[in-house]
């Protein structure tokens, strides 16, 4: 049932409220609580926001959720809510947290859209930075298993067991039983859907170019608190409101369609084989606009979807409901409201499509809801610029495999296309949010730099048997995550200073916390650490639990002592010569899921490490703020000329037409 205005204010104050309730009750617990807190709000508020009619989708939270369940098993489980178990301490490192967090957003995927494979693609094609290949059975068996509990819920929710709870659905729409005949196509028909895929892919440019301004705007509003994110939403639900109980008094009344049926049921409704809506038309008649408008997102693109229905929308509804899905789309997401994009745009594409059929008219023998299908793949390839996940949900959604020829082609003429233009949206809201995502390929300037040549700042190494307020001094002063240990004679094996490995600040803060110094500079036995330390001491800490340097008080006398950090030492560093080519660089970086990479000289007689680079040393701002003269010969995605693109763009529909 749709909510007013009215209505989705309240529930975005309840959820607002609630956010700030246990926010202010929940500050002094570990961010393990953080993410059951964030798991809560997030399906709360994104009942509140898809019942209220907002323009956003189901996806996007479902993710979010799957990833924060996943976090929580990553932290070790939680004490406090029973989620605990000896077996997860062994998940206390960065590589399996990593894992678990990947595997948990695409068993969310799966859960929207009830695609198990779908979900462990789009957790390979989009979420995950570094890909192991050990991660595609577990991402499958993950994904099967939800996809096995959500039949079960469904079969026992259809019986009538769980009230209310049983007659929502999931995201499915199933076209391979009804018409089957129509799901044909020719390769007459391959121009068409060449066509939908360019200006799918000029449509979807636009939107994620109109995105993120509109993001930027809605990040200075909702930066001045919380009162004018509750005006922002509010202005948002009353736009909203307004297109969907106002345009629909413009749309003109259509008789009900037959179907199959000798006449309208005696109530004035017509049947009910695309949820029509009656709005003010009278008995036997039905108005296609508020069809539309007034169904859940799910029912309209199921509208859009079915095939037999040519004759059902007007010209006129579908480009004014494409009009309004477009910039709906465009201005909902960024409120104070979980919202994803998959759906929104999944239903703009659908109805680009039909009204693309309906524009060709008898110039394409193509039905309008395998055109529908053909849209939104358009759309998606357009904007969120993934080919293989997108085209294996669009499968497992729809229920044919006879569109899978078209939906590739689609796919793979959008996203090309598109590439020309801008990058996809989610890449455009990780710069907007600066977040260091790594891209899957290395900038062509990136091959003229060396790794020296973005090699920044003094380096902060330690020796191998260092000085405790040397320590101190560098944790304090300093923010890095790991520093290189030198080892110089008499501890080195040569004259000179010799690389020995690399240390973690984590590890530094338990010999601190442990205080396991000692009196003289020298190295400790080779089993000092025998019955010393295990290997619990060293785990990685929860999110939340983080120790700090701050909480490290030694007495003077401490200071002046010496801790040897060669048994606690990565010996096995990666490492690269400084003449290496950065692009080289960033493809080790990123395929072995690097956190630090080490760079040493290429020449002997200087120190044995010139410097250590992060995720952050390879972001393009770094590099071209290190090396503006890149600026201007910086290689630029392919450019279309104006002038050429009119010119074959109407050269093409001269020759569609003809």
């Amino acid at each position: 049932m749709l909510v007013s205005s009215s209505s989705a204010i309240k529930f975005f104050r309840l959820t607002k409220s609630i956010n700030e309730n246990l926010i202010s009750h929940f500050l002094h617990f570990t961010l393990t609580h953080h993410y059951i807190v964030v798991s809560f709000v997030q399906v709360i508020g994104n009942i509140a926001a898809v019942s209220s009619s907002l323009h956003v989708g189901k996806a996007g939270p479902m993710v979010h959720t799957g990833a924060c369940i996943a976090a929580i098993f990553g932290q070790g489980g939680s004490r406090k809510y029973g989620l605990t178990c000896r077996w997860l301490r062994y998940f206390k490192n960065d590589r399996d947290r990593r894992d678990l967090v990947t595997i948990g957003a695409g068993a969310g995927v799966t859960a929207a859209f009830r695609a198990p494979v779908g979900g462990v693609l789009f957790a390979l094609e989009s979420l995950s930075s570094w890909w192991r290949s050990a991660l595609i059975w577990r991402s499958f068996f993950t994904t099967a298993v939800v996809a096995v509990v959500l039949r079960l819920f469904i079969e026992l929710c259809g019986s009538g067991k769980c009230g209310l709870f049983g007659k929502g659905g999931l995201i499915m729409y199933d076209v391979s039983t009804i018409f089957d005949d129509l799901m044909t196509y020719h390769l007459k028909d391959i121009p068409i859907v060449v066509l939908i895929g360019v200006i799918g892919a000029v449509l979807g440019s636009l939107y994620n170019l109109l995105m993120v301004k509109v993001l930027r705007v809605y990040s200075m509003i909702n930066d001045r608190g919380g009162a004018h994110k509750l005006l922002l939403a509010a202005a948002v639900s009353i736009l909203t409101s307004c297109c969907l109980f106002g345009l629909p008094w413009f749309a003109p009344c259509r008789p009900c369609p037959m179907g199959g049926t000798p006449s309208p049921p005696p109530n004035g409704t017509c049947h009910s084989l695309n949820r029509f809506r009656r709005f003010h038309c009278p008995a036997g008649h039905y108005n296609d606009l508020a069809s539309l408008f007034l169904n859940i997102n799910d029912d309209a693109i199921r509208n859009l979807y079915s095939t037999g229905t040519n004759d059902v929308y007007h010209p006129g509804s579908m480009l004014a409901f494409f009009v309004a899905s477009y910039a709906l789309g465009v201005l909902s997401y960024g409120v104070v409201a979980p919202s994803g994009l998959f759906v929104p745009i999944i239903l703009t594409g659908a109805t680009y499509g039909r009204l693309v059929a309906m524009l060709l008219g008898g110039h394409s023998g193509l039905d309008h809801g395998l055109v529908a299908i053909l849209g939104s793949a358009s759309f998606l390839g357009g904007t969120l610029r993934m080919t293989v996940s997108v085209c294996v949900i669009i499968l497992e959604l729809t229920n044919n495999l006879l569109l899978l020829p078209l939906v590739m082609l689609v796919l793979l003429i959008s996203k090309t296309v598109a590439d020309s233009f801008n990058s996809s949206i989610y890449d455009l809201i990780l710069q907007l949010k600066g977040l260091p995502h790594l891209d899957g390929h290395a900038e062509p300037y990136m091959r003229q730099l060396t790794v020296g040549d973005v090699v920044t700042g003094p380096l902060r190494a330690f020796n191998g048997v260092e000085k405790v307020g040397t320590v101190v001094h560098t944790l304090r002063t300093t923010g890095h995550h790991a520093f290189p240990v030198v080892d110089e004679p008499p501890f080195s094996p040569a004259p000179v200073p010799v690389l020995y490995g690399l240390v973690l600040r984590a590890h530094l803060l338990v010999l601190l916390k442990k205080r396991e110094f000692q009196l003289t500079q020298e190295r400790c036995p080779k089993d000092y650490t025998a019955g010393r330390f295990l290997a619990e001491d060293f785990d990685k800490r929860g999110s939340g639990k983080h120790d700090a340097i701050a909480d490290v008080l030694l007495s003077p006398e401490e200071m002046e002592m010496y801790v040897d950090m060669h048994p606690f030492t990565n010996t096995s560093p990666y490492t690269v010569v400084e003449t290496m080519s950065l692009a080289k660089a960033l493809v080790l970086f990123r395929e072995v899921g690097l956190r630090h990479l080490l760079v040493v000289p290429k020449s002997c007689g200087r120190s044995p490490v010139v410097g250590i680079l992060t995720r952050h040393d390879f972001m393009p701002e770094h590099i071209l703020g290190l090396h503006p003269v890149l600026l201007g010969n910086r290689w630029k995605r392919l450019r279309w000329q104006k002038g050429a693109v009119a010119k074959h763009f109407w050269s093409l529909l001269r020759w569609l037409a003809s």
